[in-house]
């Protein structure tokens, strides 16, 4: 997942590195009734927080970027101690929002930032004394635990890193696999469970002190719906994309069953989560070339060739990409993107090379952060990261509250469907590939088929991970339970089951980042389902005819300033009617993306006719 840094969510999401905890607070000294707060106290509180956390985010905004390009012990610190600095505020604003959230005659702009600041947190801390330093010290112990996990293979010890390279390793044998699996959610999982445990109990007096039923519901408060009416709304755009996960589920799984034969993966069943190329068998691309279709994969040309030919640098990518932005009507980068960006990799330090997308002062200091390399991936990740920035510079005159997002599902989802758009034809636009070469439509399947191992592979992972953590939350999920809802959550909705027996003290769950990290997950679902919604709209407005997946809006400017309308309302306003500024939809879909890969469906109800379908 490639990361966004705004302002206001680099403020609320420190959290997420470490809880947001509470001071721990002494009785007040005197016995005098408060007076009620007023309308008027809440409008002064909000100006106060937001003047407040506007100058933070820029000093914190900088700090963080230092020491992302500059990473020293002495970085390292500055940053831990500004970061702190965000996490308590965090706290400080959500618990103080909380008290304004009933009183009566507040505007609906007003109730729009309480809530922003009282859904922002994830790990809020109780008040009473010892329990913020115990949800700090568990939740930093289960990220440092991740970090230092291990697995082996072959029965040597291999890091965490290592062992997500070789399980997309095709050459290793499923014992091999079974085993990298196996070490890896016994040493790194289990050990975590009772403290996972007690965390999830501290964070959940602390969501009901904000006024929340449990953590879970705080989660999916921050949706402009109530808790269930978005649970059913995932459920509901899970359905919509499911027949064709269903169609990809078998195919690959009869493949991997001629592959590797009955006795490794039956023909009938869950798919063995280790032969999927993932460690969490979220994304299966690693494995396109045992499932590939024989002539049709082969594109006939590469990007990255394509831009070595024509000696294209680092640089050079990244204007390819402001080009098309430019194309749809939307103002040049500043200056400042070109002089305070980091490209490439220095060859004097240590750098943080995870591409990133930085908004540093909440006006129009906009930057990536990349070790750009010349190839395919990198030239998508730039036409991606920029998305942010357009974003972010989009919204820049919104108040502080309002600088992220309609939801956080849609950051993500703008750079992605604008990275949908580097389609052969785009390419020949530019210049850089032959209209001769452009593949022919018999190439479709191929290129449909790759994309979706990814991209439609990851949706009921996107979808469970959280849908187990609401039910741990809500207490329907018990500590002794865990590992048995996580295996049943993941055979219910991905069709996958783990190599072998688990032991009754397993907690497999903590084995994925995100568990121990607490980064809520539902974001990287809905921008899956988002990204397809808006490269939909963009082409229909485009006047596109084609296939979907063939369309390119490039050089369009009613699309660009549509888009614009969207990304200018930032925060402000609740997503239905961002959506609907594009879209013309006040409602989240999945038809956009079961339309874009209505070929790839046609020809995988094909090869599986015959052949079992579910598990």
């Amino acid at each position: 997942m490639k990361v966004m840094i705004s302002s206001l969510s680099l403020a609320l999401s420190l959290a997420v590195a470490g809880p947001a905890v509470a001071a721990e607070q002494k009785p007040a000294a005197s016995t005098a009734k408060a007076a009620k707060p007023t309308a008027a106290d809440a409008e002064a509180f909000i100006a106060a927080a937001e003047k407040d956390l506007f100058d933070y985010t820029v000093e914190a905004s900088q700090v963080n970027w230092v020491n992302s390009t500059y990473l020293t012990e002495d970085t390292d610190a500055m940053a831990a101690r500004i970061n702190a600095v965000g996490t308590e505020k965090s706290v400080k604003y959500a618990l103080e929002a909380a008290k304004y959230k009933d009183v009566p005659g507040l505007s609906a702009d007003a109730m729009r930032k309480l809530d922003i600041l009282r859904t922002g947190l994830v790990l809020p801390a109780p008040t009473k004394p010892g329990a913020a330093t115990e949800l700090n010290q568990i939740a930093t112990d289960l990220q440092s635990q991740y970090g230092k996990g291990r697995g082996t293979l072959n029965g040597k010890e291999i890091s965490g890193s290592d062992i997500e390279e070789q399980m997309g390793n095709i050459e290793r044998t499923p014992t091999e696999l079974a085993e990298m699996w196996t070490s890896w959610h016994d040493n790194v999982g289990a050990p975590m469970k009772d403290d996972y445990a007690r965390m999830v109990g501290i964070a959940n007096e602390g969501a009901k002190e904000l006024g929340f039923a449990n953590t879970g519901a705080m989660w999916r408060s921050g949706y402009d719906m109530s808790p269930e009416d978005f649970a059913k709304t995932t459920e509901r755009l899970w359905q919509e994309v499911k027949p064709l996960y269903m169609a990809l589920h078998t195919y690959t799984r009869w493949k991997l069953n001629e592959k590797y034969g009955d006795a490794v993966q039956p023909k009938t069943g869950p798919i063995r989560a280790d032969l999927l190329g993932n460690m969490w068998a979220q994304e299966w691309g690693n494995i396109y070339p045992l499932v590939a279709p024989a002539g049709s994969g082969d594109l006939g040309y590469d990007v990255g060739e394509l831009l070595t030919a024509q000696g294209k640098s680092p640089l050079d990518m990244v204007k390819i990409g402001e080009n098309f932005y430019s194309s749809l009507g939307m103002a040049p980068l500043p200056d400042t993107f070109w002089k305070r960006s980091m490209f490439t990799k220095p060859a004097d330090r240590e750098v943080v090379c995870h591409a990133s997308a930085w908004d540093v002062d909440n006006k129009d200091d906009i930057r990536i952060k990349m070790c750009i390399k010349v190839n395919a991936d990198d030239f998508t990740t730039i036409h991606h990261e920029l998305g942010h920035n357009y974003y972010q510079r989009a919204y820049n005159k919104q108040p502080f509250l309002y600088l992220n997002g309609a939801n956080d599902g849609f950051h993500e989802a703008i750079g992605d469907f604008v990275a949908l758009s580097i389609t052969p034809q785009y390419l020949v636009d530019i210049g850089l590939l032959d209209t001769a070469k452009v593949p022919s439509a018999d190439k479709d399947t191929g290129l449909l088929l790759r994309q979706a191992m990814d991209k439609v592979a990851f949706l009921p992972f996107g979808l469970l991970v959280d849908r187990w953590r609401w039910g741990v939350f809500d207490g329907t999920i018990k500590p002794a339970d865990y590992n048995k809802a996580w295996t049943q959550l993941r055979t219910q909705y991905q069709g996958i089951v783990p190599p072998g027996d688990r032991p009754a003290n397993a907690f497999d769950a903590g084995a994925k980042f995100h568990i121990p990290g607490n980064t809520p997950y539902t974001r990287y679902f809905l921008a899956r389902i988002l990204q397809f919604q808006f490269y939909e709209a963009a082409c229909k407005q485009a006047g596109w005819t084609g296939p979907l997946h063939r369309c390119s809006f490039y050089g369009n400017k009613e699309v660009g300033a549509k888009l614009n309308a969207m990304l200018e309302m930032g925060a402000s306003k609740p997503w239905p009617e961002a959506l609907e500024a594009f879209t013309g939809s006040r409602e989240m879909s999945g038809k956009a993306m079961a339309e874009y890969f209505a070929p790839l469906k046609t020809w995988l109800d094909e090869q599986n006719k015959g052949k079992p379908q579910g598990w």
